[in-house]
């Protein structure tokens, strides 16, 4: 009786070793990647963001011209719309993105704070210094979006 005990254990062991080799991480698993619903919730906004970012030249001519009416108006109007789309396009990133992608918004919402109080005091040259890196974080996060023919 324990000779068959014995023998019994061994082939539970031989068995248990056989399937544990059999199993484990030898599937391979595709990269996370883009849904066609995901990159069309992106794409709608983009056309928008980039234009924002397209007009970086009528800001700064606005601020060396020290039209602060127009300059307050484009941070309210377009700059501020393009912060909203930031928040929009971010849920429809990669989890791997998302992280980034909401640093960026954080690091250019403090820049359009920053460039908000300078337009207040009328300081053209702290206003450049923001403008532009208010647009350096719209960079950012445009570089962190999937190309259209991702997916």
């Amino acid at each position: 009786m324990a000779r068959q005990r014995s023998i019994f254990s061994l082939v539970l062991v031989l068995l248990a070793t056989f399937l544990m080799s059999c199993g484990g991480p030898g599937v391979a698993i595709a990269p996370p990647t883009y849904t066609a619903v995901q990159l069309e919730r992106i794409q709608a906004y983009v056309p928008e963001i980039q234009a924002v970012r397209d007009r970086s030249d009528e800001l700064k001519t606005l601020i060396k011209e020290g039209d602060w009416i127009n300059v307050r108006n484009f941070i309210h109007g377009p700059i501020t719309e393009a912060k909203l789309n930031l928040t929009y396009v971010t849920p429809n990133l990669l989890p791997k993105d998302q992280p980034t992608a909401r640093q960026v918004t954080r690091d250019f919402f403090k820049d359009l704070v920053k460039l908000d109080k300078a337009t207040s005091a009328s300081n053209p040259l702290v206003a450049l210094n923001n403008s532009q890196a208010a647009f350096a974080d719209l960079d950012k996060f445009l570089d962190l979006l999937p190309k259209k023919e991702e997916g």
